[in-house]
């Protein structure tokens, strides 16, 4: 594909700083450290991108509005285009440089698909999968092979489950929604009541519900309730190995990262951020764009807006602060010791 070609594909592109050079074929896309001729790559402001654009052997960049970049990427004969978010137009060239290959629809011989489940037009079902009673595949899904859908299970148009995919009773998903390979959705939560002969099983007759454009990640599990409903909020992304609890509400445009830990009732707002293995007790409350840093453990309640750190969560500027004293304490205790003993 030309350069001039790709660009009429990417979003704010129109009347931006733009060096066609001559117009390169681009084939691929790669880091900016690992482009070669044929490659386009992209950079975001930072440190040392003079340095990066200098060695790159990339055909063609997507750069930040930075006339001191341009005139280097010029400089070089590299064909460039300036645009406020490159990271965005990256991913907008990725999906023309390497297309998706459409898969026919129709069902696969191997696939068992019970009498009473009901599937839109343009469905495409892989070998193996399983669709059981009473449940809805809406049109344009994809199920690849060895899916396994429950009885009484929804599935809105457009979403696409990847091998080994499991739904559960309960389980409604509603338009465009991505569930990756061994995750698990609508698993039964853990609920149990304690009694003097042990513990007694609560029935979890709940449903999950996934609204437009969630993603949920390779081996995540959301845990349906015992009555009520988990919810996860439209657009939101749940990376891999991430455990939401039984009856959790996590808000819209939320981003969860791998090996979260997300106990029953918890809710969190709109646009939360939790990085990699934070720990959210039960039924703490995390507020609209708050975001937790990795290895954070949440047991209240955050603030809209606030950046959190650490175990227990406290701030992350105070959070920083007693960082910077931690390798003092040693000393600290010695001396105060040493004062104790003067006196």
């Amino acid at each position: 594909m030309q350069f001039s070609t790709l660009l009429t594909h990417l979003s704010g592109g129109e009347n931006q700083p733009l060096f066609l050079g001559d117009d390169p074929e681009l084939k691929a896309a790669a880091a900016l450290d690992q482009a070669s001729q044929g490659d386009l790559s992209f950079l975001e402001p930072g440190n040392a991108l003079l340095a990066a654009l200098a060695e790159t052997s990339a055909s063609a960049l997507l750069l930040p509005p930075d006339p001191e970049l341009h005139a280097k990427a010029t400089e070089r004969g590299i064909a460039w285009i300036s645009l406020k978010n490159p990271r965005l137009g990256f991913a907008e060239a990725l999906e023309q440089l390497y297309p998706k290959s459409p898969l026919p629809c129709g069902i696969h011989p191997t696939a068992v698909v019970d009498a009473t489940a009901v599937l839109a037009e343009g469905v495409h079902v892989g070998a193996l999968v399983v669709i059981g009673a009473n449940s809805r595949i809406g049109a344009g899904c994809i199920l690849h092979p060895a899916v396994v859908i429950y009885p009484d299970v929804e599935i809105g148009p457009g979403c696409e489950l990847h091998s080994h995919a499991v739904l559960h009773p309960g389980s409604r998903l509603a338009e465009a929604c991505v569930v990756h390979s061994h995750a698990v959705i609508g698993s039964e939560g853990f609920g149990f009541v304690p009694t003097a002969s042990g513990w007694r099983k609560m029935p979890q007759t709940g449903l999950v519900v996934l609204e437009e454009g969630v993603e949920v990640g390779c081996g995540s599990t959301i845990d349906r309730p015992a009555v009520g409903e988990t919810r996860i909020g439209a657009g939101s992304k749940i990376d891999n190995l991430v455990q939401v609890g039984h009856g959790v509400v996590i808000g819209k445009n939320c981003a969860i990262a791998a090996q979260v830990g997300i106990a029953g009732g918890a809710k969190l707002g709109n646009g939360v951020i939790l990085a990699g293995q934070v720990g959210v007790a039960n039924r703490a409350v995390i507020g609209d764009g708050a975001i937790a840093s990795s290895k954070s453990g949440i047991h209240g309640e955050v603030a809209a807006g606030e950046v959190v750190s650490g175990y227990p969560a406290i701030p992350n500027r105070l959070w920083l602060r007693c960082s910077a004293v931690f390798s003092k304490l040693p000393d600290m205790a010695r001396n105060l010791r040493q004062l104790n003993q003067s006196n």
